[in-house]
């Protein structure tokens, strides 16, 4: 069982799949791990770092892919539409990629991968239960993003956090609003918090109100019927354009309290919804600040753009889509324990086992054996369903049967 480790190529990806200090744990179970060369050095993982916890160093991913069975990325094609297609050419029948592969929304991708005869395990994919929680890239990812966006609003917001009393007079506090109570909000709040800021908070789901509260900041309460805001799989559902034009009315009159706003709601292979309008933002006072963490995939701020910044009416909002890099050390320390961890999950007595019995497995697989595999990309690429293998027939009981037959008196 070999795996390599792949240098990240998506313009501006500073993490590294794998940490030098997650390699003895791979190597223990029967692992040899080939570090492409420059890994993880913008991480702050040199070259010999891995050398020292037993991996070997190849020169570039051409040797990687030929010789590895398992990859290991923190961005796979898919999720690195451009510089990562040329990774297909590279892809042996029956070779494993483990990453991120934004299977929700490129799943022209998916199939690529699949006429490539490759097995894609797409992390973002991981079922939300308790056995999988250390798996859970998604979730690792967006504790760094929570915490760097507060950072990044702090920088751009003419004023201190934390309130003040000196010589020179009292300094109020930052008034910090946070949109979505998922593992991003929930740093975000705790974060500005900590900052010293005075924080409210809100989110679709009634049951977040318990955790917006135990950090200390207020949650707004939108008196909507919004039961069924979360799907099985524990993520936010869409509900519906009436429901968020009236969300959208209430986020307006909040943000305009608030010196800085923080929103954080995506769907899963949606678009993400629309929560403050520009008229929203422009009731904020000027020099306030806006972070949208759905700008990737449309925004939850109307005049958000992904990766830019705009400023309206002295308002600055941005729409970063990578704050999980800006902090690559721990990032990449977060991702190589939650990759780990999967790997493992399929290892049993040194030997690699691909159950499809598993839950996380099978929620966990994109292709495998030149088809897209996953029942839920299936149904959105319009597939039939892949039929479950006949089971063999059992060989007759010549001893029943004799034993069956009619006595002779």
């Amino acid at each position: 069982m070999i795996v390599a480790v792949l240098r990240e190529n998506f313009p501006g990806e500073q993490r590294v799949a794998l940490v030098p200090g997650s390699v003895p744990n791979l190597t223990k179970a029967g692992a040899t791990i080939l570090v492409e060369k420059g890994a993880g050095t913008a991480a702050g993982f040199p070259d010999q770092q891995y050398v020292d916890k037993g991996a070997e160093l190849v020169e570039n991913r051409q040797e990687a892919f030929q010789k590895a069975d398992i990859i290991f990325q923190v961005r796979s094609y898919g999720a690195n539409p451009d510089a990562g297609k040329a990774d297909l050419d590279h892809m042996k029948p029956g070779q494993i990629v483990i990453g991120m592969a934004d299977p929700l929304g490129n799943l022209a991708a998916i199939q690529e991968v699949a006429s490539r005869q490759a097995k894609l395990f797409a992390l973002e994919m991981i079922p939300r239960i308790t056995r999988a929680q250390s798996m859970d890239v998604l979730s690792s990812q967006a504790t760094i993003a929570g915490y760097r966006a507060v950072l990044l609003a702090a920088i751009h917001l003419p004023k201190m956090y934390p309130m003040l009393m000196t010589a020179a007079g009292t300094l109020s506090p930052a008034r910090v609003f946070v949109i979505g109570a998922g593992v991003a909000g929930l740093q975000a709040i705790a974060t500005s918090k900590r900052l010293g800021a005075v924080v409210t908070a809100y989110d679709v789901r009634p049951e977040a109100k318990e955790q917006i509260e135990s950090l200390g900041a207020k949650c707004a309460q939108l008196q909507l019927e919004a039961e069924g805001a979360q799907d099985k799989g524990g993520y936010a559902k869409d509900l519906g354009e009436e429901f968020y034009t009236k969300q959208r009315e209430f986020m307006g009159q909040i943000c305009s309290e608030n010196d800085v706003v923080i929103t954080t709601a995506a769907i899963p292979g949606r678009k993400s919804p629309l929560l403050v309008t520009t008229e929203g933002i422009r009731r904020m006072a000027p020099g306030s600040v806006a972070i949208d963490l759905a700008a990737e995939r449309g925004g939850n701020i109307e005049p958000s753009e992904p990766d830019q910044t705009v400023h309206l009416d002295g308002i600055t909002i941005l729409g970063p889509t990578n704050l999980a890099s800006e902090i690559p050390n721990h990032a990449s320390q977060m991702f190589s324990h939650n990759i780990t961890k999967f790997l493992l999950n399929m290892v049993k007595d040194k030997q690699l086992n691909v159950n499809m019995d598993d839950e996380i497995v099978a929620g966990t697989i994109a292709t495998s054996d030149g088809e897209v595999v996953n029942g839920r990309l299936r149904e959105m690429l319009q597939l039939p369903p892949l039929s479950p293998p006949e089971a063999p027939k059992p060989e007759p009981n010549t001893e029943s049967s004799e034993q069956e037959k009619p006595s002779d008196s």
